[in-house]
């Protein structure tokens, strides 16, 4: 009898998995950009909608939108160069560029769409155009890489895994310890694909840069902003969602001998 309820738990986990991985490849669509085909959750469209909805809510998050709008011009200027003279201009997004108030948090993050937000806490600690260029372009780098899209349908198929396996490994005496390893290690895959995107890009970025005729060096320094900020104790690269700064500098070093030679 238990190893019937055994096998019938393992039959419904099948199952749930086999549903999953038939969602998440149905979602294939080629990036209108790179050309590369992609598993996402949403159109086009439906990133620009998505991110246009979001960004206020976004910038309440960070104390709403820095009240100088020298700063606010200057950061679209150099946003904007960067959205119209690369293969960016080619995508349908509405590139817009904001700088937010919090003057403490050191972060910047692009929307589904096009909406890019830089807080006061990093823009103050970057000394030339050419590093919050860099940073801009990673940032653009995100949209085109249809990387917010991309993360939710992975979100999507990793949760129906997790609850695939939850059924499969079931057990009626502890079920919230087979339910919490499968959802562990689901959120580690999910921070893998994290790591990846944030490389691809600082690839982006890079050929952006070159391509704008700025430097790209200016990137190695974000990294030594970005390595300050996160002091001796930052989180292991394996728990964190962002690469490394050494591991970045290596990969953007890469991407600028690769560029220069093209």
């Amino acid at each position: 009898m238990e190893r019937s309820r055994i096998g019938g738990r393992f039959l419904i986990g099948i199952i749930m998995a086999v549903v999953a991985l038939i969602g998440y490849y149905s979602k294939t669509q080629v990036n209108p950009v790179t050309g590369k085909k992609q598993r996402v959750s949403l159109s086009p469209e439906e990133e620009v909608r998505l991110g246009l909805q979001s960004a206020p809510q976004m910038a309440a998050e960070y104390g709403g939108l820095y009240q100088d709008e020298k700063v606010q011009f200057l950061v679209k200027k150099i946003g904007q160069a960067i959205a119209k003279n690369t293969e960016a201009r080619n995508s349908p997004y509405q590139f817009d560029f904001h700088v937010l108030a919090d003057p403490e948090t050191i972060n910047a993050f692009a929307l589904p769409g096009g909406q890019i937000f830089i807080t006061m806490g990093l823009l103050k600690r970057l000394k030339t155009e050419d590093q919050v260029a860099g940073v801009l372009g990673h940032e653009i780098g995100h949209v085109i890489g249809r990387h917010s899209a991309q993360q939710m349908a992975k979100q999507e198929l990793l949760g129906g895994l997790a609850g695939a396996a939850g059924a499969a490994m079931s057990d009626p005496t502890s079920p919230n310890g087979s339910a919490y390893i499968a959802q562990y290690v689901a959120n580690l895959m999910n921070l893998k694909y994290g790591r990846d995107d944030e490389l691809e890009a600082d690839d982006f970025g890079v050929k952006y840069m070159i391509q704008t005729g700025r430097n790209p060096e200016a990137m190695l320094d974000v990294m030594q902003v970005l390595a300050q900020a996160g002091g001796p104790n930052r989180t292991a690269e394996f728990q964190s969602t962002h690469p490394s700064p050494e591991n970045r500098v290596l990969k953007i070093k890469e991407a600028m001998a690769k560029y220069r030679r093209q």
